[in-house]
């Protein structure tokens, strides 16, 4: 079961088709995938597959996934998700990426809050990871800013270039 998240800015709410033309330029932007190792999305037939993907995933309780909206328009500026959850460990990775317009603004803290809140509190995870790129520091200090900790023994086999951060369940301060 989908659940839509507030805060008091922004409003997390579920992917829909209509959103078809912002998830193609999310996911082929190169200010946006300069920092991430993915196929790029080249077409809208691809960027709506992508959507129904997700919407499936979502459906089959597999992933949560929002997009990220103003709450004075509900244009989609970003995304964020719970994924590669394991029930042995109860853990999920995060991820997440936005509109570079909307880079600097506090918008991805904001988001982060509140699915980090609802991963321990709703979802009662006991530890949330992130992978990201040594070099975007920005995506880095985002997640050390949440109490996020780098585990250097850990190595990500598909990309060198990741660092891997740990949260575990805790009070947010």
């Amino acid at each position: 079961m989908f659940i839509e998240l507030k805060t008091e800015r922004l409003l997390l709410r579920a992917l829909e088709n209509h959103d078809v033309n912002q998830i193609l330029f999310l996911r082929s932007d190169l200010v946006v995938n300069q920092f991430v190792e993915r196929q790029k999305t080249k077409t809208k037939d691809e960027a709506l597959e992508f959507i129904k993907r997700i919407q499936l995933s979502v459906s089959n309780e597999e992933v949560c996934y929002w997009s990220i909206c103003l709450k004075t328009n509900s244009k989609l500026i970003g995304t964020i998700c719970l994924w590669n959850f394991s029930k042995e460990l109860n853990k999920a990775e995060v991820g997440y990426d936005l509109h570079p317009d909307f880079h600097g603004k506090g918008i991805m803290s904001e988001a982060l809050r509140a699915v980090l809140e609802f991963g321990f509190q709703s979802l009662n995870l006991n530890q949330i990871d992130a992978y990201t790129q040594y070099d975007n520091l920005s995506s880095v200090y985002l997640l050390k800013k949440f109490g996020f900790k780098h585990q250097s023994e850990r190595i990500d086999d598909e990309n060198s270039k990741n660092l891997i951060f740990v949260l575990e369940n805790r009070n947010l301060e």
